[in-house]
């Protein structure tokens, strides 16, 4: 058998419930990959070693049953976002460092639907203070490193989810995406990243989330193993039916029809629209850079090869689009649960520009967003309802260098964040789900003797996820993309 990293995590899935291999021989395999490569990388922000030899052990004392069949013994991680039980939560901040720290007393609910699942968490994946910024590089732990090119941002807020399994330190990682959070360093990393429809998850899947902007989704190496983890985020009875505790716009999928979606590839010919409409257009200089239109022309180019029909897809501006997202971040920021002045003097300058801008915006200014977060979805509904799929760029340039993003000024990071992923916050402010693939890489450099990834963007319709898993394992039967490794590999 080959080592386990180089293992899909379907296969490795195949291993565990074979026997072929124990949960604890895996659980000490990727534990080791992550002492050996984590500290060039820093992925994670803290491994928890002897809780997950535990956990691997108390799984072997028994074979999985149906309902934990999904991911029994798979190794993973939480984003430092999300709460486990007796493990401290960070959120990227020195405002929950040292004698500020947080130790939860309850896992959120995706995190205990993934136990359930049946994997064996080895620690906390890196995010930039509260998710807050697509790059992860944070005063408290420093820079989460692109592991193609270590000079370079892995993206984020998931970095550190994004570096772990691109890496082979973790077969698949679960991310969040409240602007393309999973998305963008998915593409930054070389990886498939899925942002599923608002709602399609009981837990993470934005319904109560500030303008159902942030959801759950995978973040893997391949289309199958990204589904193989999207199925094992869903609650199911017994009888195969998914459980909400909400009410949804479409119903749910039956059990393994999005990792049969993503092995089959099957969707017959496809209405594809292609474009690169960006909504921050309007007061930003907007511009894509020659690699990542270059990987937007090869994918198009492979779809048509695939036989689908590809025409453009026009969009006019909505001004109001960059107003609705900045009250939305802002408000997202003012709500983040301090109040004790020493702990805001923590806060890193955007942050602190964030909340406290936040904090002055009133009730009726937050009402009028969300208004207009209503008739810019509507828009976007229409927009994309005469095409099965509209392809995208996945980033507007290349990773930027570590450092590139102000640390201080506000004003020009959000410049230069919505500069570096324009494509991305479409999907979150419509709900729609949206899945990023690896397309092509970038010349050798110096720094990245192997290239840099470039992607695109699949944007699909309310519950499409199965067509856009499809289409997606097509690409991946042409492109390969699987056998590419960064140099840390």
């Amino acid at each position: 058998m080959a080592e386990l990293h180089e293992l899909t995590a379907l296969a490795l899935r195949k291993a565990l419930l074979t026997g072929e291999v124990s949960p604890t021989a895996v659980t000490e395999h990727f534990l080791r990959r992550i002492a050996e490569r984590d500290p060039s990388l820093g992925a994670f922000v803290q491994v928890t070693a002897e809780a997950a030899r535990q956990r691997a052990e108390s799984l072997e004392q028994g074979r999985p049953g149906a309902a934990q069949a999904g991911l029994w013994g798979m190794p993973s991680a939480d984003k430092d976002l999300s709460d486990r039980a007796g493990v401290p939560t960070g959120f990227g901040s020195r405002a929950f460092a040292d004698e500020y720290a947080y130790t939860p007393a309850v896992s959120d609910a995706l995190v205990t639907q993934l136990d359930q699942a049946g994997i064996v968490s080895l620690g906390k994946t890196a995010t930039p203070e509260f998710g807050l910024s697509p790059f992860t590089e944070t005063q408290v732990l420093g820079a989460t490193r692109n592991p193609w090119d270590l000079t370079r941002t892995s993206g984020g807020s998931s970095g550190g989810a994004a570096v772990a399994v691109a890496a082979g330190m973790l077969p698949v990682a679960p991310g969040s995406d409240g602007g393309g959070s999973i998305r963008i360093p998915a593409a930054a990393c070389g990886l498939v990243g899925l942002k599923p429809t608002r709602g399609l998850l009981p837990a993470g899947g934005g319904v109560d989330a500030l303008g159902g902007l942030t959801t759950a989704g995978p973040l893997a190496r391949n289309t199958a193993d990204a589904a193989l983890l999207l199925e094992a985020m869903i609650t199911r009875d017994a009888a195969g039916r998914a459980a909400y505790p909400l009410s949804l716009r479409f119903p749910a999928a039956a059990a393994g029809t999005y990792l049969s979606a993503a092995l089959g590839g099957q969707t017959g010919r496809l209405r594809i629209g292609v474009s690169t409409f960006s909504p921050w257009e309007d007061p930003y200089e907007i511009v894509a850079s020659p690699e990542a239109l270059s990987a937007l022309h090869a994918g198009v180019d492979t779809l048509a090869g695939l036989g689908h029909e590809l025409e453009q897809a026009p969009r006019e501006l909505e001004p109001s689009f960059t107003a609705i997202f900045r009250t939305l971040w802002m408000v997202g920021a003012a709500t983040i649960p301090l109040d004790d002045p020493a702990q805001l003097a923590r806060l890193e300058p955007l942050t602190q520009w964030l909340l406290s801008t936040g904090r002055t915006l009133g009730a009726r200014h937050l009402a009028d967003t969300l208004a207009a977060l209503s008739r810019f979805e509507r828009n976007t509904l229409e927009w994309i309802a005469p095409y099965d799929v509209i392809v995208l760029p996945g980033l507007g340039t290349v990773p930027p260098p570590l450092g590139w993003f102000d640390p201080q000024d506000g004003e020009r990071s959000f410049e230069q964040q919505c500069q570096f992923t324009p494509y991305t916050a479409v999907a979150n402010a419509a709900g729609l789900p949206a899945l990023t693939v690896p397309i092509e890489w970038t010349a050798p450099t110096e720094t990245a003797p192997l290239g840099l990834p470039m992607g695109i963007q699949l944007l699909g319709n309310p519950g499409s996820e199965a067509t856009l898993l499809a289409l997606a394992g097509q690409l991946e039967q042409v492109l390969d993309w699987t056998d590419r490794h960064p140099p840390l590999w």
